[in-house]
């Protein structure tokens, strides 16, 4: 469908006709990542201008009716999971797993384009962090992120996410 390759590539763009055979054509993976690591993602990068983790989390939460970064937009509404049939859905903390078997069914080498991390350590750091900055939430902020949240923890199996309980 090399016709619809243009500069402008968002499928709102195009009729339900065209939308439907350009997603037919392609292999979907759709990467996925626990919205609270998201966030701390976000915040340790410098993506927002607050001086600690939970002021940050008081302008996403404050930013929820004007038009929020995708960097903290909930996925749901990024990627409409529930409109575009996903192939495979690739969870953070297993990419070395999950993208091997991807790799294979493609047909590709698997050693050499694997990532050099180790899952674990990954998950292991993460942990720790994600304690550390939930710690100092509110129990308020914590309810909310968790709504804002809520389409999110219910698509995908985020059942280790602080966020869930």
């Amino acid at each position: 469908y090399h016709q619809w390759h243009t500069k402008e590539t968002q499928l709102s763009k195009f009729n339900q006709t065209e939308i439907e055979a350009m997603l037919g054509s392609y292999t979907k993976v759709l990467f996925v990542r626990d919205p609270f690591h998201r966030l701390i993602a976000t915040f340790l990068q410098g993506m927002g201008s607050s001086p600690s983790f939970s002021s940050f989390v008081e302008d996403v939460l404050d930013s929820e009716t004007h038009s929020t970064s995708g960097d903290w937009k909930p996925l749901v509404s990024l990627c409409q999971p529930c409109l575009v049939r996903y192939d495979y859905v690739v969870m953070f903390g297993f990419h070395r797993q999950e993208l091997g078997h991807l790799l294979r069914r493609a047909g590709l080498p698997v050693d050499s384009l694997l990532l050099k991390f180790t899952d674990t350590e990954v998950l292991w750091t993460y942990r720790w962090l994600t304690e550390q900055m939930f710690s100092e939430l509110s129990i308020q902020q914590k309810k909310q992120l968790s709504r804002f949240y809520r389409w999110d923890l219910a698509a995908f199996p985020f059942s280790s996410s602080l966020l869930s309980d």
